[in-house]
C-alpha cells in the first residue's frame, strides 16, 4: 500500500482528535497539535499522490511527514507524559518511518524500470552522448550501452529521465503509437528554440490540422509548380560561387544554397540584406538545438535562445507583411509557404493555422529543409569522388536528361522522375549518413514495453542508424550498395527511417528530394572534382558534417570538351 493511502485519512483523524480534545478538555495543545499535524499529513499525502502519478518521489512530502511525526509526538508527550524529552525520539521515529516508506516505494518502482543509471540530475549522460557525437563515435557509445544493459535502458538526457529503445519494433512503436500514449514533446532545448507549436510538439487533432496545412504546400502535386524556381536558384548559386573557381569548400556552400532555396520558395524573401540577416541568426539558432538546457550567458543554449528570439521577430514581421499583401490582393495564396498557410480558412472563415503556429513551423521547416539537403548533397559529392563507377553511372543518367533540354530550359517534374539511379544512390547515402541522428517522444501515461515500465512523463529516445547498420536487415551494412533500393518493398518496414515513418513521416521529404536531384544534376553535368583533404573524418552537431567542410579541387567540364548541360 502506498503511503498516501493512510496519510490522508490519518491526517483527518488527527484533526478530528484535536477538536475532540479541545471540546472535552479545553486543551489548546490538542487542538493546535492535532490540527497542525493533521494538515501536514494531508498535504504530505497529496504531494505523495502527485509524485506517485508521475512515478517520482516527493522529498517535500517526506519532510512534512517527518515534521508531522515530531509535532504529534511532542503533543502526546505534553498531554500524557508531561515532558518534552520525548521530542528527540519523535524526530527519530518521524524520520525513520517515512524513509522506510520511501525506500520500499523506490524499490517497487525500480524493479520494473529498465536497467541503467539516471546519472547526475539534469545532466545525466548528456555530455557523454554529445561528446561521442562530436567525435563520430555515437553509434559505438550506444552499442556499448546495449552490450551492458540490453536493448532497453534508462538514462538522463537534456534534463529529463529517458528510456533508450532501438530496433525495428522500437521504430514501429515510436512512429505508430497513438498520441494518447506517447506525445511528440521534445527536449527542453529543442522546444525552447523552435517553439512549442511546431508539429514536433503537437499531438492529436492539433498535429493533424497543422500537418495537413503544411502538406497543402509541400505535397508533390503542389511542389511540381516550384521545380523551375528551385532550378533557377541552383543555377544562380553555381554561377556566383562555383564557376571560375579552382577550389571550393562544399558544406558551407551547400548550406548557402539550401537556405537561399528555402528563403525564396518558402518565405518569399529574395536576395538582399533581409536574407543575409536572417541566415546569420538562423545559423546561430540551430547550434544549440541539441544542448544541455542551462540558460547562462556563456552557454551555447543561451546564445541559441537569443538568436531564436531574433529569428521569430523577423518572421513575425514577415507574416504580418504577407497578411497585408494578401488582403490587398498583391500576393497570391500559393506564392510561398507563408502565404499558403495564411490563406487556409475553415467553414467559419477563420484562419486554420495561428500566427504562432505559422512562425514555429516555418522555423522547423527552415531547420529540416536546410540541414537535410545540404548534408545529403555534401556527402554525395564526397561519395562521387571516392566511387568513380557510381559517379559515372549517375553522370550518364543526368547527361541523358540534359541532352533533351534546350539551352536555358528548366528541369521539370518529369525530368526528376527519370533520375531513378541518382535517387537510389542518394537513399544509400542517407542510410550511411542519416542527417537526423534520432528523436524523442514523451510517455503520456505509464507504458509497458519489452517487459519494462516506461513511466509517465519520461522521454523515449530512438536513433536512426541502429537499424540502418544492422546486418540482419541490410547485409554487409558497411558496403555502399545502391542496389539495395532496387526494390524498396524488400526492405522491412520501419528499418530505413532517415525521414521518420508512419503518420509522422517528415512532410518535407519530397521538397528535400527535389532540392537534391536538381542540385546534383547541375553539379555532375558541369563540374569534375577531386578531394583536397584525405581526412574522411566527420562529426555530428547534431547533423553529420565533414570536419574540414569538404574542400575540393574543381574543374569545369566545358573546358575539357566533354558534354555539359547548357541549360
Amino acid at each position: 500500500m502506498h503511503d498516501f493511502c493512510f496519510t490522508i485519512p490519518y491526517g483527518l483523524i488527527l484533526i478530528g482528535g484535536g477538536i475532540v480534545g479541545y471540546v472535552k478538555k479545553g486543551s489548546i495543545t490538542s487542538l493546535a497539535g492535532g490540527g497542525v499535524a493533521g494538515l501536514l499529513l494531508i498535504l504530505a499525502g497529496y504531494l505523495s499522490l502527485k509524485a506517485f502519478k508521475k512515478r517520482k518521489n516527493s522529498y517535500f512530502a517526506l519532510l512534512l511527514e517527518t515534521v508531522c511525526a515530531a509535532v504529534l509526538t511532542w503533543v502526546m508527550g505534553q498531554q500524557y507524559l508531561q515532558t518534552s524529552k520525548i521530542m528527540p525520539a519523535g524526530i527519530v521515529a518521524g524520520i525513520s518511518i517515512p524513509i522506510f516508506i520511501l525506500l520500499v516505494k523506490r524499490r517497487r518502482l525500480s524493479q520494473r524500470l529498465p536497467p541503467g543509471s539516471l546519472g547526475v540530475p539534469i545532466i545525466g549522460q548528456s555530455i557523454g552522448l554529445l561528446r561521442s557525437m562530436k567525435a563520430n563515435t555515437a553509434e559505438e557509445w550506444l552499442l556499448k550501452r546495449i552490450r551492458k544493459y540490453g536493448p532497453i535502458s534508462k538514462l538522463t538526457l537534456f534534463g529529463k529521465p529517458t528510456v533508450f529503445i532501438h530496433g525495428q519494433a522500437a521504430n514501429k512503436f515510436v512512429f505508430t503509437t497513438d498520441s494518447s500514449t506517447i506525445s511528440n514533446s521534445q527536449p527542453k532545448s529543442l522546444r525552447a528554440i523552435l517553439g512549442d507549436r511546431c508539429i514536433l510538439e503537437l499531438s492529436g487533432e492539433d498535429h493533424k490540422r497543422v500537418r495537413n496545412a503544411l502538406m497543402s504546400f509541400l505535397k508533390p502535386e503542389s511542389l511540381k509548380e516550384y521545380v523551375g524556381k528551385i532550378d533557377e536558384e541552383v543555377r544562380q548559386h553555381l554561377e556566383m560561387h562555383w564557376h571560375g573557381k579552382q577550389q571550393v569548400t562544399v558544406l558551407p556552400l551547400m548550406k548557402t544554397l539550401t537556405f537561399n532555396i528555402i528563403s525564396s520558395l518558402l518565405f518569399g524573401v529574395e536576395r538582399g540584406i533581409g536574407r543575409d540577416r536572417l541566415v546569420g541568426d538562423f545559423q546561430e539558432m540551430i547550434e544549440g538545438i541539441w544542448s544541455i538546457p542551462i540558460n547562462l550567458p556563456f552557454t551555447r543554449y543561451n546564445r541559441s535562445l537569443k538568436a531564436s528570439a531574433r529569428v521569430q521577430k523577423q518572421l513575425k514581421d514577415l507574416i504580418q507583411k504577407k497578411r497585408v499583401e494578401l488582403e490587398q490582393k498583391s500576393a497570391s495564396p500559393h506564392q510561398d509557404l507563408i502565404t499558403c498557410l495564411l490563406s487556409i480558412h475553415n467553414n467559419e472563415n477563420e484562419e486554420v493555422v495561428t500566427e504562432r503556429e505559422i512562425m514555429h513551423n516555418v522555423m522547423l521547416v527552415m531547420v529540416a529543409g536546410h540541414d537535410t539537403s545540404s548534408v545529403l548533397i555534401t556527402f554525395l559529392i564526397r561519395l562521387f569522388a571516392n566511387y568513380p563507377a557510381i559517379h559515372a553511372a549517375v553522370l550518364q543518367e543526368q547527361e541523358e536528361i540534359a541532352k533533351s533540354k534546350s539551352a536555358g530550359e528548366f528541369l521539370t517534374w518529369e525530368d526528376l522522375a527519370k533520375m531513378k539511379y541518382t535517387w537510389k544512390v542518394a537513399m544509400e547515402t542517407l542510410r550511411f549518413f542519416p542527417p537526423v541522428f534520432g528523436g524523442f517522444r514523451t510517455a503520456i501515461k505509464d507504458i509497458d514495453y519489452g517487459g519494462y515500465l516506461i513511466p509517465r512523463g519520461w522521454q523515449i529516445f530512438w536513433v536512426t542508424s541502429m537499424t540502418h547498420m544492422d546486418d540482419s536487415i541490410f547485409p554487409e551494412p558497411s558496403k555502399f550498395d545502391p542496389s539495395r533500393f532496387e526494390n524498396p518493398t524488400s526492405i522491412p518496414p520501419y528499418c530505413f527511417v532517415p525521414f521518420g515513418g508512419g503518420p509522422r513521416i517528415c512532410p518535407g521529404y519530397d521538397f528535400a528530394k527535389i532540392e537534391t536531384l536538381v542540385a546534383i544534376h547541375y553539379l555532375v553535368t558541369r563540374f569534375n572534382w577531386k578531394l583536397l583533404c584525405s581526412d574522411n573524418f566527420f562529426s555530428r552537431d547534431p547533423t553529420p558534417v565533414p570536419t574540414k567542410g569538404l574542400p575540393i579541387q574543381l574543374s569545369s567540364r566545358f573546358q575539357q570538351g566533354s558534354y555539359a548541360s547548357a541549360s
